[in-house]
């Protein structure tokens, strides 16, 4: 915590032992020696704030502000209770208050450049910037030094930035910056890299790219250093923006002869030509064609310039580079796309393509270049491309099987590029069954075949024909989904975990491994696969989807509270640790990364994935606890749930799934499009407010209480409760109409690929009649004939095998799960309502007796409401029992299935081991989903019988 040098005063003597027990994470100790101490020295400020933050680790939160307020008071001006403050308020989550402290000690001691510059640091955590523009400017007057300075022009950046009225940051704050900068050019005083870096990045965002060009190539841009080609990249970008085609030619050809395999620079060069050519530019007759010299303006040039590279790789002794090979390759397909005849003069794409196989076919990288450009081939070419490439890898005799293998690593590279290019053309797709199935044996054998050549490698390196496995793990997938044979899927399963047997640490095995049990119902394995992936930071945002979207939805509770608090975790700590890195790039001048944090900061905040996992964590806690340990009210209170409050960014939500994180060799016809992935965000964000809504109308429901009788309808409104029934029904209403919507989205039955984005729970939740029941019950007093129908059609929806075994073929049936989640979610959502309903009802049936009791008639019958309200819920209690009944029977029915009469023909011991263990795993998981949901269903069935009124 405080790594403290030389001893300044006794004090730190005395201290040392508190912080060192602090840094152990002994805070009882710390506690007790604090204690110690203060009894000594009653005012030893700091003693009493590494108290505090004792109290804080052990969760004794308001005892230790209320100590820490005790000093703060006081105004400290130490350096040791200063520094334990800011510690102990950052852990409370309240750096607000840190900036107060070191206002108060700045006052104190005005002079005292260490106090100011924490006292700036506090305001850029909170995001002050007006005060930072203002503490820069006081510390550059106590310490003139450039850094302070330019701290104070930053902060008036970051005020236009985040500016609401973008007219007054470009007429106010960044004019104010730009001659803040523009005195210290004129002084001579500009001394580092990151001071230029600042006046480009202002003069950029008021749109003066004259200016800045003249700063970057002017005696400034010499200061430019840290980062290759920095000058030249601005200067690009300065011309592309200006519209200056002459110069981004000149320029890129320039770049481009210094080093050939610069890729960035290719496509600069090549749209100035067209840009020229549309513009029908000429050079003057006299003098340089541009400031930056020659340029090329005719497509016979750009051709010889691109042939002359290439010319210069062939001649080469040493390995060529792949630019210009690929440059050739690009601007083929830049000319066709314009439709310009001199295509011809490069050559024919079939024979460059072949051409770059040969040079560069043992390279990993092959695949990811010429799959770019296949649309080069017509049709009737392809098989002849795949032919001719396959007779240029040295392969082998043929084995026992019949198949050649590749003798070293480098054919085998070359080999496994020719299957993927197979891929790519869409020929693996365009086998029958039969095919496909020859096609997997041939792939596993060159699996098995290449596992030889990494027996030497480390666990965390791939195995070289890794990507054999995969792609025959594709080919299982295609069959499965156009037969629908589950048997395909189990031999996947089984392979992959071979696989990922010989290598632990390949993501992609985890990946599609996850995807797979998923699609199954399985969630029990898909826990382990993501935690071996070990998402980094924004991963969670990125990938987090894989796990959350399924959690819940199959039925495994715990591992969805486990899930969703995972990423919640990296979300709530985002806010902190992007002020963290501000706070660095601050004080070592990186400020063009400011903005960058900033942004990142608030593409966080409104990430569709953080509103789902937190609107799905509140739900879940509801469904597993609210009327089981604590009631709805209390739930509802802890979580400070408010129906009024939408905190959800609607207008501003982001998307940020990572939805090609899986590896795909898929022709073009079977990508992930841009109208699926519309289609997708439109499906999520209706779940979403779908998911919203019901939370919302649970947190009005807790709130509702007991509802005044008509005649107190005046006094009603003064104390609220009418306002409230007003605000349940303006949600219900919201409620009806985004499931009207959601029905439509519904209808489309929109079919994503099978490695794109998820479906959303949206269809199954309306086709199982678990949102219109939960509608129902939530508009109870309209709707009481409805519910119990609506709730017996979900249960009977319910009945049929999770997992069957057919002619010794085994068969799941996830959606069922599904669907026993849907049943159990209502089942509360009903519970609560009737609840609100008994609260209702109580006072109502005892004035009833009293009044029975002064007429002494017993004849009296209750009225129909207390009668119906008696009979529905014995029948919710009739069918929870029948729904228990219906789980009983699925689990003893599923432990009785004996998956060793499964058959295995093909196969050999090793991977029938590998599949059984997988089918081991579904039907593991399987019960534990029926066990958790029924535990859920016993608890709400006790909760029932005592709902007497």
């Amino acid at each position: 915590m405080a790594a403290r040098g030389h001893v300044q005063d006794p004090n730190d003597r005395r201290l040392r032992p508190i912080y060192d027990y602090l840094d152990n994470g002994n805070n009882k100790m710390a506690i007790q020696q604090a204690d110690k101490l203060l009894k000594k020295h009653k005012d030893l400020h700091c003693a009493k704030v590494l108290k505090a933050i004792g109290l804080q680790r052990t969760g004794k939160q308001d005892e230790a502000f209320t100590l820490a307020q005790e000093v703060a008071t006081l105004e400290p001006t130490d350096d040791n209770s200063l520094q334990a403050l800011t510690i102990l308020y950052r852990e409370m989550h309240r750096p607000e208050l840190v900036t107060k402290l070191y206002e108060a000690a700045v006052k104190k001691v005005p002079l005292s450049e260490e106090y100011h510059s924490h006292l700036f640091m506090a305001y850029a955590r909170v995001g002050e910037y007006k005060k930072m523009q203002q503490a820069g400017m006081a510390l550059y007057k106590i310490v003139p030094k450039n850094p302070y300075y330019f701290w104070s022009v930053m902060s008036l950046v970051m005020q236009a930035i985040s500016a609401q009225d973008e007219k007054l940051a470009q007429t106010m704050y960044l004019p104010l910056a730009e001659r803040m900068v523009e005195k210290m050019v004129r002084e001579e005083k500009i001394e580092a890299e990151a001071e230029v870096q600042l006046y480009f990045m202002i003069l950029e965002r008021l749109g003066k790219c004259v200016e800045a060009l003249d700063v970057i190539r002017g005696p400034l841009g010499e200061k430019l250093t840290s980062e290759l080609q920095s000058r030249e990249n601005k200067c690009m970008m300065l011309y592309q923006r200006l519209q200056r085609w002459p110069e981004c030619n000149s320029l890129a050809h320039k770049l481009l002869l210094k080093n050939p395999d610069d890729w960035q620079f290719y496509p600069c060069y090549f749209d100035s030509l067209f840009h020229l050519m549309d513009d029908s530019w000429t050079p003057p007759e006299e003098g340089e064609h541009c400031v930056e010299g020659s340029v090329h303006y005719t497509v016979a040039e750009v051709v010889r310039f691109v042939e002359e590279r290439i010319k210069g790789e062939d001649s080469k002794e040493s390995r060529p580079l792949r630019g210009p090979y690929l440059a050739r390759l690009e601007l083929i397909h830049r000319l066709r796309e314009k439709g310009c005849p001199e295509e011809s003069q490069l050559g024919e794409p079939l024979e460059l393509m072949l051409q770059f196989f040969g040079k560069f076919g043992d390279k990993p990288c092959c695949i990811t270049d010429l799959k770019l450009y296949l649309h080069l081939l017509s049709p009737d070419q392809h098989i002849q491309f795949i032919n001719r490439l396959g007779e240029a890898v040295p392969l082998g005799e043929g084995g026992e099987e019949g198949f050649a293998f590749p003798e070293d690593t480098k054919a085998l590279q070359r080999h496994l590029c020719v299957c993927q290019l197979s891929r790519a053309l869409g020929l693996h797709h365009a086998l029958d069954t039969d095919g496909k199935l020859r096609l997997i044996t041939e792939l596993k054998a060159h699996y098995h075949h290449g596992l030889q050549f990494g027996k030497t490698s480390l666990k965390t390196e791939l195995q070289f024909s890794d990507m054999y496995c995969l792609m025959a793990a594709h080919v299982y997938i295609d069959l499965w989904k156009e037969n629908g044979d589950e048997n395909m899927v189990l031999q996947c399963l089984g392979l992959l975990q071979e696989g990922l047997s010989h290598s632990p640490s390949n993501a992609q095995f985890k990946l599609l491994l996850l995807l797979l049990y998923c699609h199954l119902g399985a969630f029990e394995p898909v826990v382990d696969l993501y935690s071996s992936l070990d998402a980094k930071h924004v991963q969670h945002d990125t990938i987090g989807y894989l796990l959350t979207r399924y959690a819940e939805s199959l039925g495994q509770f715990a591992a969805a509270s486990q899930s969703c608090n995972f990423s919640l975790r990296f979300f709530h700590s985002n806010q902190k640790d992007t002020s963290e890195y501000i706070i660095q790039a601050y004080k070592y001048g990186a400020f063009e990364k400011i903005p960058e944090f900033i942004a990142l900061r608030s593409r966080l905040n409104q990430s569709l994935h953080f509103a789902q996992v937190r609107t799905e964590r509140m739900l879940l806690d509801l469904f597993l606890e609210a009327d089981i340990v604590l009631s709805l009210e209390e739930s509802v209170k802890a979580m400070g749930l408010s129906p009024e409050e939408d905190d959800i960014p609607w207008d501003s939500i982001r998307d940020n799934r990572d939805l090609t994180v899986f590896t795909s060799w898929d022709p073009k016809d079977r990508h992930l499009t841009e109208e699926h992935r519309r289609l997708s965000l439109e499906e999520e964000s209706v779940w979403l407010r779908i998911r919203s809504l019901t939370l919302r109308l649970l947190a009005s429901l807790a709130l509702l209480g007991h509802t005044p009788s008509q005649q107190n309808s005046e006094m009603a409104n003064e104390n609220g409760v009418g306002d409230k029934s007003s605000i349940l029904s303006s949600l219900l209403s919201q409620l009806d109409q985004t499931l009207q919507t959601a029905a439509q989205i519904a209808e489309k039955h929109t079919q994503y690929p099978f490695l794109g984005p998820p479906s959303t729970r949206l269809a199954p939740a309306l086709s199982s009649g678990s949102c219109q029941c939960q509608v129902a019950a939530l508009q109870l007093s309209v709707h009481l004939q409805e519910l119990e129908t609506l709730g017996l059609e979900i249960l009977n929806k319910c009945k049929g095998d999770l997992l069957e075994m057919k002619d010794s073929r085994l068969k799941t049936w996830p959606s069922l799960l599904e669907i026993h989640v849907f049943f159990v979610e209502t089942v509360c959502i009903v519970f609560w309502m009737a609840s609100y309903c008994a609260k209702v009802l109580r006072p109502l049936k005892a004035s009833l007796q009293k009044k029975k009791k002064k007429k002494k008639d017993t004849n009296t019958a209750l009225p129909a409401v207390v009668c119906g309200f008696q009979e529905f819920t014995g029948s919710l209690q009739e069918l929870l029992a029948q729904a228990l009944e219906h789980i009983k029977g699925q689990e003893t029915g599923m432990t009785a299935l004996k998956l060793a009469s499964f058959t295995l023909e093909g196969h050999t011991q090793e991977e029938g081991s590998f599949i059984k263990a997988a089918m081991d795993k579904v039907q593991s998981s399987y019960l534990r989903s029926l066990q958790e949901v029924g535990d859920l269903l016993k608890k709400r069935a006790e909760t029932l019988k005592n709902l007497k009124i």
